[in-house]
């Protein structure tokens, strides 16, 4: 059954079917998702290790190999890092790409199992490890809430309401905090008063511990009831911990430890991470969105119902935005709609100019269903509006009108040359039918290697082959079925005859006249573009290279650390600073820090730094992006000056997988001392180089560590162990944990310390007394030590598949990284390495690597099925050699228009270059098979090959510009500007690939000339 003929005969179904297909259209619009960059999977897992009073190097033996160990045992694991320091292991396991969040769950389940199976094997003290799997959980409504003048505990009050408040709103998931203070109950015990009433600590600890703990009663039969047994004696207030009895002195008395000590409620000092907004103290309050949630109606439910609880917010309580996702994603969408509704508006406007008023609609108005039914099926397949669905539409423009072009330019011929409307749209639809599909099929497999390839990167770029394969499939459909259907409605054209010349335009003539002259000089003509191929593979070398550009986002990072082992309060003295600094700024808008950690991921290409009392970021809003690049030089000069002993770091956010440092080496082997060296002789070559900044390493600097020598005889001769002497020193400089006062549903440490007159610091570090639980007297530190020294350890060891590596890195100045790459990379492998030593390169060259590594996997296959898409379609060889034999040539285009827009051969720049292909090949296809078709009716063969070629110069023309000018708008967009130059410079000389070398390559394969 001829599809055309079948939809004119039944028009009515068929137009039925348009008006479905408008309203459905619309519909599926309003209901697809929104997000501002597409998801991919954080295929990452935290385990968390503690094992107070170990040194990093103990924590990396004795813990961190032992769980690395466990972990890689799994099949599904593709690589394991770790980071091991004082008293704290964090191991970040990583999945193997062919995993999605389809099937991670249950391998997060198998990582806990494996996990808990070797606690046994753990240390002594250390433990239990915490499997944190919701490591890459997004919180894109990220609030900063103040209070001037407000304490931080009617702060927190006020976030706990807002949290249980807002946790019932529609498509909210998880809603965490950031600087929330450690709230515990201080026990302040006054060594005097206890040596006075002879009471010994341990046993103030013992029942402190043992008082408020749950055990079971029993229960018992009263009757025909069993009642459960419940003693009071519970703390149910802080000041009856005051009232709790210890043993005094005499075997028969007791006191109270409010007697002998002072307790009061407080916050954990030092705090563990803070948080400031606008330069005041704040609690960050992050909300995440269902899966598969609607993030502009959540943050849309959100505003409402904070609307709905102003009134209940105190006054001078502030909540500031850190970031709004819907907000940033609404704009972000309505700014894609607006470049789509404007390369439709310049596609149908050169429609018209070109082919005429009427064809131009007819052709806008398929192209206008096809998107109309491309969210049809967008909203089926849940595939949400954002930054690459749409580009993919904007992209899909081109070759959508492509099909519909070739059908009405055939009708109107027909029409022209006197066939009936009917007659020409069935004679038009019945020879091009398979091509097309046929062509239309090669194009959708030519984006398919992006669609199918592993990792983030092909996960990020998916929709981008998903809109097109529906897109273009429905291009086909819709030229097939509709557009037949409105030419026998809308096309007017005045009869003809048979024999009627419908090219003897100027543009014909001309085009017809040297197609003649290149086919009479094939041999010069071919030369003439081997010698240009050559010169663009040449001129590529020059080409920069990149993986993904900078974010647009009105938005930048400060990263700061100060010397590693610095006070988390002194790097918050900096942050003031640098805030003021900051805000002082015209184009500042906002400025959120981070203090002892990174912030909550707030984005998805965020990658939060792990805890660190030495780190510090902030987060700086600016009222104009454009103004960013202009803002950095003079951030980094006063960061310079005013913190010489400081390393900070300026960064924007990118867009797509990736982050961090630009160039990143890695040196693994045993000996720290070694992978120190290598990395300062990285580093010295780095800064070498007049245009890299930012060099640094993430072992940082070793620390300094106090080493008291136990002297052991004089310690058990007065009954004091080594783990009394450890509480002392731990009670006296930083409270020691001894119990937990339960609150409704808190559990608050209770820590005990000396009262602030009785504490004591380095300088009187001999003062210090320690309680010896055979004699219970108190025993001077100093006969229990027979002195102390300084010694230096490594901070943070780095593990990466359980060798030690450490990582040093750099970034450019100005510009991309490829060509400080390029520098740097030949002084730094000419570094002479150990036996048992290793150096790879991470940064953007890993990630640009492993992406196209990753796609490579399944381009061979994406490209043999376009291979035998083709052959199927001729049945034949030689006529797939004469298109693929172009392929090559596209590289042309490519190479000039990369060079004098001064754009890099980005990873998107790749995929442009792939749909190119597609493109080229496409056309390709329907004109040798047009001009397979005139030969098979008689027409001798070159003048088959002229008259088909000239044929084809206003659709393949027409597909060109509408392609080109269409993608106008991806020209002001940071994200798909290098595709866009690549297929618009590209697609431009494979117009004349099509038109010039596919006729010639046909006349020397099948030895054609002119008789």
């Amino acid at each position: 059954m001829n599809l055309g003929e079948h939809a004119i005969h039944k028009k009515t179904i068929t137009l039925m079917f348009v008006i479905l297909i408008i309203g459905g259209g619309f519909l599926s619009y309003e209901n697809l998702g929104r997000l501002e960059d597409p998801e991919f999977t954080i295929k990452e897992a935290l385990v968390v290790t503690y094992y107070p009073g170990a040194s990093p190097t103990e924590v990396e033996e004795e813990v961190a190999d032992i769980i690395e160990t466990a972990i890689q045992q799994m099949g599904q694991v593709e690589k394991v890092t770790s980071v091991s320091r004082k008293s704290m292991s964090i191991v970040t396991v990583e999945m193997k790409d062919k995993y999605d969040k389809h099937t991670l769950p249950q391998i997060w389940d198998e990582l806990r199992r494996k996990v808990g199976d070797v606690q046994g094997h753990l240390p002594p003290g250390a433990g239990p490890s915490v499997v944190n799997d919701d490591f890459g959980d997004v919180y894109g409504v990220f609030f900063a809430i103040t209070g001037d003048g407000y304490s931080y505990r009617e702060i927190k009050d006020y976030a706990d309401d807002l949290r249980r408040e807002l946790l019932l709103v529609k498509d909210v998931a998880k809603i965490e905090f950031y600087g929330v203070q450690q709230e515990v109950v201080y026990v302040e015990m006054s060594r005097s008063r206890m040596t006075e009433l002879g009471v010994s600590q341990r046993d103030i600890y013992n029942t402190l511990n043992q008082q408020n703990t749950v055990s079971p009663a029993g229960q018992v039969k009263v009757g025909p009831e069993y009642i459960r047994i419940s003693p009071t004696g519970m703390f149910e207030s802080v000041d009856e911990i005051g009232k709790l009895l210890v043993h005094g002195g005499k075997s028969d008395s007791f006191i109270t430890l409010g007697d002998v000590a002072n307790i009061t409620r407080g916050y954990a000092e030092p705090p563990q991470t803070m948080m400031r907004f606008n330069g005041q103290p704040a609690i960050g309050l992050g909300i995440s969105t269902v899966s598969g949630g609607n993030v502009v109606k959540m943050g849309e439910a959100i505003r409402k119902r904070l609307d709905e609880l102003e009134a209940n917010r105190p006054i001078g309580m502030e909540l500031g935005i850190v970031s709004y996702q819907s907000e940033s994603v609404k704009k972000s969408v309505n700014s894609f709609v607006l470049n789509l509704a404007e390369a439709l508006a310049i596609v149908i406007g050169v429609l018209m100019i070109f082919m005429g008023i009427r064809s131009g609609i007819l052709i806008g108005a398929i192209l206008l269903l096809t998107v109309c039914a491309t969210f049809i099926f967008m909203n089926i397949f849940h595939i949400n509006l954002q930054r690459i669905s749409l580009g993919a539409l904007i992209i899909a423009l081109g070759m959508l009108v492509d099909n519909a072009i070739v059908v009405t330019e055939g009708i109107l011929i027909y029409i022209q040359r006197g066939k009936n409307r009917i007659r020409a749209a069935a004679l038009i639809v019945s020879q091009t039918m398979w091509p097309l599909f046929g062509a239309t099929v090669v194009a959708v497999f030519a984006f398919s290697g992006i669609g199918f390839a592993p990792g983030s990167v092909g996960e990020f770029c998916r929709s981008l082959f998903q809109v097109i394969l529906i897109s273009l499939m429905m291009s086909w459909v819709l030229a097939v079925t509709v557009t037949p259907l409105f030419c026998t409605m809308l096309l007017t054209a005045k009869p003809g005859s048979e024999n009627q010349d419908l090219y003897g335009g100027l543009i014909f003539r001309t085009y017809k006249r040297f197609l003649i002259i290149c086919l009479n000089w094939r041999k010069l003509a071919c030369t003439l573009m081997i010698g240009l191929l050559a010169l663009s593979v040449y001129g590529f070398g020059f080409v920069k290279d990149s993986f993904f550009p900078s974010s647009t986002r009105p938005q930048f990072m400060i990263d700061y650390w100060r010397p590693e082992g610095t006070h988390i309060t002194e790097t918050a003295k900096d942050m003031e600073k640098i805030e003021q600094y900051l805000m002082s700024m015209e184009e500042v808008a906002t400025v959120a820090s981070f203090i002892g950690s990174g912030a909550t991921r707030f984005t998805l290409v965020y990658s939060p730094e792990k805890p660190d009392t030495a780190y510090g970021q902030l987060l700086v809003t600016v009222k104009d992006y454009h103004t960013i690049d202009g803002m950095l030089p003079e951030i980094r000069q006063f960061l310079w000056e005013n913190f010489p002993d400081a390393e900070p770091k300026t960064k924007k956010f990118v867009l797509g997988p990736g982050g961090g440092a630009k160039i990143k080496v890695r040196f693994s082997g045993p000996d720290p001392k070694v992978l120190r060296q290598l990395s300062d002789q990285a580093q010295a070559i780095m800064r070498g180089d007049p245009m890299s900044k930012d060099i640094r390493d993430n072992w940082r600097q070793r620390v300094k560590v106090i080493r008291p020598e136990f002297a052991e005889a004089q310690a058990r001769r007065v009954g004091i162990s080594r783990s009394d002497l450890n509480q002392s020193l731990e009670m006296s400089f930083s409270g020691l944990s001894v119990g937990v006062y339960r609150e409704e549903n808190k559990l608050i440490p209770i820590v005990s310390r000396p009262p602030e007159g009785e504490r004591i610091n380095v300088d009187n570090v001999n003062d210090l007394q320690v309680g010896s639980p055979m004699t219970g007297k108190m025993v001077p530190i100093s006969q229990l030590v027979s002195g102390d020294h300084i010694k230096w350890e490594d901070a943070i060891i780095h593990r990466q598949n359980r060798m030690r590596t450490i990582t040093a890195e750099c970034d450019p100045k100005i510009g991309l990284a490829s060509p400080l790459f390029n520098r740097l990379r030949p002084q730094i492998e000419a570094i002479e390495l150990p036996m048992g030593y290793e150096m790879e390169w991470g940064g953007e060259y890993e990630d640009s690597t492993e992406a196209q590594e990753k796609l490579g996997r399944v381009l061979p296959v994406s490209f043999l099925a376009m291979i035998v898409t083709v052959i199927c379609l001729f049945n034949a060889l030689r006529q797939p050699m004469i298109i693929f034999l172009c392929v090559p040539l596209a590289i042309i285009g490519v190479t000039a228009g990369l060079l004098l827009t001064g754009q890099p051969f980005s990873f998107m720049a790749l995929l442009g270059f792939l749909s190119l292909a597609g493109m080229l090949i496409k056309n390709a296809i329907v004109l040798i098979d047009q001009i397979n078709l005139e030969i098979r009716e008689g027409k001798a063969p070159f003048q088959a090959v002229v008259e088909s070629s000239v044929s084809r110069v206003r659709p393949v023309s027409m597909a060109a510009i509408t392609t080109v000018l269409g993608m106008i708008p991806l020209l002001f967009d940071a994200f798909f500007i290098d595709m866009a130059v690549t297929i618009m410079f590209g697609l431009t000389f494979a117009t004349v690939l099509t038109l010039i070398v596919v006729p010639v390559l046909y006349s020397i394969f099948f030895r054609i000339y002119e008789v």
